[in-house]
């Protein structure tokens, strides 16, 4: 019987600094195999960045309201009617209306249109006529004929005396600029309807002198 071989003692351990060289001899075999795909991939990123320091930035834009739908003349803007657009600084019109909600639309607005302060009842109505024209509100004594009307009329404002049985001619060529809804424009007690017109200064006096003491109406011709 063959006599038995006595067991190996075993290996001492590796120093550490073995360890440590061939952990990183092991990686730098698996950079070297993956070299390719790791190249492309470094290309790709190097690429990435320079278009973005390349890539202008975004342009600049600006809050602007709009109109959500159309809209009447006569309308009084709420938040429903309106939406914010974002458009380039160089193309918001002059006199646009950051916040017009609760005023009266002096004509018809477009769905996507600005608001802009000539279209709105108020001072800025004056601001787009001639020199020497303004915007005066003035009530016409049937509510009826104030409904034939159209902003951008030109019509003839006429003071009437039934009991004389008079009329007189107050302004040529007045310019009809808004027409308030009938809901926003009376008051209950006086009768007819308010209209906003466009005149010559010089006729203001005249115009309002028989507005309390005749009955207003108009001639017309569609301009």
């Amino acid at each position: 019987m063959a006599p038995s071989t006595p067991p190996r003692p075993p290996r001492p351990p590796r120093p550490l600094r073995h360890r440590v060289a061939d952990t990183l001899t092991r990686v730098r075999r698996r950079v070297l195999r993956r070299r390719r795909p790791l190249a492309v991939l470094l290309a790709a990123g190097a690429v990435a960045a320079a278009l973005h320091t390349l890539a202008p930035p975004p342009p600049a834009s600006t809050g602007l309201r709009v109109a959500a739908r159309d809209l009447p003349a006569g309308h009084v803007l709420t938040d429903d009617d309106l939406v914010d657009a974002e458009v380039p600084p160089g193309v918001v019109p002059e006199g646009a209306e950051g916040h017009p909600e609760g005023r009266v639309l002096a004509a018809p607005l477009r769905a996507g249109e600005p608001v802009t302060d000539v279209r709105l009842v108020g001072e800025g109505l004056a601001s787009a006529q001639p020199p020497g024209t303004v915007a005066l509100p003035v009530r016409l004594s049937d509510a009826g004929q104030a409904a034939l009307l159209t902003v951008g009329d030109r019509i003839t404002l006429v003071a009437t005396d039934p009991q004389a049985g008079t009329a007189e001619p107050l302004a040529d060529d007045a310019l009809v600029l808004a027409i308030p809804d009938a809901r926003h424009a009376g008051d209950g007690a006086l009768p007819g309807r308010l209209v906003v017109v466009g005149l010559a200064q010089e006729d203001v006096y005249q115009v309002t002198s028989a507005s309390v003491a005749a009955y207003v109406t108009y001639t017309w011709r569609r301009s």
